[in-house]
């Protein structure tokens, strides 16, 4: 493929004109075609995309349209891709890239804020006052890759340098989606209170982020953490993964049980990751007074809060959209000292082709399917290779 001369290609790593990309037509209906494979701006190389996982959040984009914004409304028949769990190699550099190689094997996050306005100032891209307003015009500056412009479900994919974090070899594909999933508990955690060692934390859900939310908080030195949901499989998981005490809500009351386990008096702090109704009014009554409550997890439905039990009891709400604060790297980071096994979440593997089929399992959870992941063809030639 032709470049432009400011781009840096390389013929270990040749481009093609067009790549094969998923769009999302009527909700729920994706279909496979050619897109012209993306160049990279300033600041943005080009990602041949490896893996992809499916996020719970893509299934609400697909299905329901929100959070994503295209073009000023929700995503339906735009020609946009959706997806935003990848990783894969860097095969080409925009104008002013020296940070990366081509060759460079990296995993993303999504957010690239615009840079320019008060909270990307902050360093809170995730807030960036232009999510959206640009309708993926890339000179603003903002851009989040599978909600605002196109993701990862396909071949090829421009990434801002912010928003990449290098993984080593030792890290397979697989793994290496899931660096994002627990830069978005590690941003959690971030926002509740940074280093939490010797402080009790209790994540309530064990789902993908809450999972690797326990092991984040482990690895940070927390104690005791403890694990809330209803599947004991999934409890299992988060007792692998370093939970000291897991409850089963079906069947003891979960107050109570924290209660118990934290000396009476409530954790310091509650990492919510399960979206149910009437989770943030539990997570306050497991707090301690002066705890924090972190919510990681979008509701189905308008919740009623229990508001004079927050403010009698001086606990603090905080609210997070996604990975931010450089949470991806600091994740990545603790994966390639394999201080956790992120791989325990990792249940089912597709080939690109087969979207829609894995959308299915991550869904409807068949076979308990945890975290789906997707590979390209040539991630398959290449692990052939390296065996």
């Amino acid at each position: 493929m032709a470049m432009p001369e400011n781009v840096k290609t390389s013929p270990d790593y040749p481009v093609p004109k067009t790549h094969k990309a998923w769009v999302l037509d009527d909700p729920g209906q994706l279909r496979l075609t050619e897109k012209p494979v993306p160049v990279p701006g300033r600041a943005e190389v080009l990602v041949r995309i490896d893996a992809i996982a499916v996020c719970g959040t893509d299934i609400e984009v697909i299905y329901q349209g929100p959070p994503a914004l295209i073009e000023g409304g929700v995503p339906f028949n735009k020609n946009w891709t959706p997806g935003h769990e990848y990783m894969g190699t860097v095969v080409a550099l925009g104008l002013g890239v020296d940070e990366y190689a081509i060759g460079d094997r990296v995993t993303v996050e999504i957010h690239a804020g615009c840079g320019q306005c008060k909270r990307c100032r902050e360093g809170m891209y995730t807030s960036c006052h232009n999510y959206g307003k640009n309708y993926g015009d890339v000179n603003k500056g903002h851009r989040a890759n599978g909600f605002t412009t196109d993701g990862g479900f396909c071949e090829y994919a421009v990434n801002n340098i912010n928003t990449l974090a290098p993984v080593s070899d030792q890290m397979s594909d697989e793994e290496a989606t899931l660096v994002v999933t627990a830069g978005t508990s590690m941003y959690g955690l971030t926002e509740l209170g940074g280093l939490v060692a010797g402080e009790s934390v209790v994540v309530t859900g064990p789902g993908p982020i809450g999972l690797l939310g326990v092991a984040v908080a482990k690895t940070l030195g927390a104690y005791p953490v403890i694990l809330t949901g209803t599947r004991d499989n999934r409890l299992e998981i988060g007792s692998k993964l370093g939970a000291d005490h897991v409850i089963n809500v079906r069947n003891e009351d979960v107050i109570e049980k924290v209660k118990e386990y934290t000396g009476g008096i409530g954790a310091d702090y509650v990492l919510e990751c399960s979206g149910a109704a009437n989770s943030l009014n539990e997570a306050g009554k497991m707090a301690n007074r002066g705890g924090k409550i972190c919510l990681a997890a979008f509701p189905h439905e308008e919740v009623m809060v229990d508001v004079m039990h927050l403010v009698a009891n001086n606990i603090y709400v905080y609210g997070i959209r996604g990975e931010g604060k450089s949470g991806t790297r600091r994740a990545a980071a603790f994966m390639d000292q394999k201080r956790f096994d992120a791989t325990l979440i990792h249940t089912h593997t597709f080939d690109m082709a087969e979207l829609p089929e894995a959308i299915r399992y991550a869904k409807d959870r068949v076979e308990d399917a945890i975290k789906v992941v997707l590979k390209n063809d040539y991630a398959y030639e290449k692990q052939a290779a390296a065996e």
